[in-house]
């Protein structure tokens, strides 16, 4: 009788990034057959994530209880209670419940890696979530106009054009494991999210950008669908990838996905109102800067602009097989 054929190994992905916009790809992508690692910000200082960074002396946990959300395998109810937010009660207004549940677990595990690790198998998470340090982080932005502002709470509120941004302290270790998915990837995905405050702050701590570089992995840019006042004002496509150049010294992509869908006149005026336009598609100088651009419609209107998980974990997907195939 013949051996049964071994199941094919699915493709390792690492994504690297925080905020909103990641935990809504990442919805979309753990229904693809993927590997997939996420490597999440530790630079926020605000809100339920900054109090508990003070008060317990933990990395905030804010970015990666999003994550570990959007990748776990549960009922919805258990899923809308990890992202509750209390409204009342001395000391508890304010926090999320998943924020303080990580909390809970980094104590009774002895360390913040171990408590997301435990958390990550308690919800039955589809990958790994990785912090990109085992530390807090604190940021610290050169604005345009020679000041600087600390703290990622307070940088977009300082609303000044942000020249440059750097990470405190410039030499926090990276976290081995999330080295270690970055040398095994297949593909490497960075973004969607903030650029200067959640994506940045990743590549800036040391090793990860130079790890990703000399990878052979395939390593495609998502970009935001609307500017972020106080952040990215008037940013195009190119911009946001001028900036990580800029800060990281070269080029890291090979690909760039992007929204090229018209946003309906009554959608862009309601984020007029917030500071906010829909980021410009540069096609011509993005793919002179020798980027291979993919452009879809990729978003939908529920409340909020959002990437379309869907469509855009199928493009990813897409990209990652067609890069296998060609590398056996």
């Amino acid at each position: 009788m013949a051996p049964k054929p071994k199941p094919k190994a699915k493709p390792r992905i690492v994504v690297i990034g925080g905020g909103t916009g990641l935990s809504v790809m990442l919805r979309g992508l753990k229904e693809k057959p993927l590997d997939i690692t996420a490597i999440v910000t530790v630079a926020d200082d605000g809100g339920s994530s900054g109090i508990l960074r003070q008060e317990l002396q933990i990395p905030p946990p804010g970015d990666i209880r999003n994550v570990l959300s959007a990748l776990a395998d549960v009922e919805p109810l258990l899923e809308e209670m990890l992202n509750y937010r209390f409204h009342n009660g001395a000391g508890l207004a304010g926090h999320s419940l998943g924020n303080l549940m990580l909390a809970a677990m980094t104590d009774i595990s002895g360390d913040f890696v171990s408590g997301i690790r435990e958390l990550s198998r308690v919800l039955a998470v589809r990958g790994r979530v990785l912090p990109a340090a085992d530390q807090a982080i604190v940021l610290k932005a050169l604005m345009s106009d020679g000041t600087y502002v600390t703290g990622e709470s307070s940088i977009t509120k300082a609303n000044k054009r942000i020249k440059r941004i750097a990470i405190e302290p410039p030499d926090v270790e990276p976290l081995e494991d999330a080295v270690v998915a970055l040398q095994e990837a297949d593909a490497i995905l960075v973004g969607p999210g903030s650029l200067y405050t959640s994506i940045l702050p990743n590549l800036l701590v040391p090793r990860l950008a130079q790890t990703i570089e000399q990878s052979d992995a395939i390593k495609l840019y998502v970009c935001n669908v609307m500017t972020q006042p106080g952040e990215t004002d008037g940013y195009s496509v190119g911009d946001h990838l001028a900036a990580v150049r800029d800060h990281i010294g070269h080029h890291l992509f090979d690909y760039v996905i992007v929204n090229n869908s018209e946003i309906p006149p009554e959608i862009q005026q309601r984020y007029a109102e917030q500071g906010a336009k829909p980021v410009k598609l540069d096609l011509d100088d993005v793919r002179r800067d020798g980027y291979k651009v993919i452009a879809d419609r990729l978003v939908y209107f529920h409340t909020y602009l959002r990437h379309d998980a869907e469509r855009l974990s199928h493009h990813i997907h897409q990209l990652v097989e067609d890069w296998m195939l060609r590398k056996r």
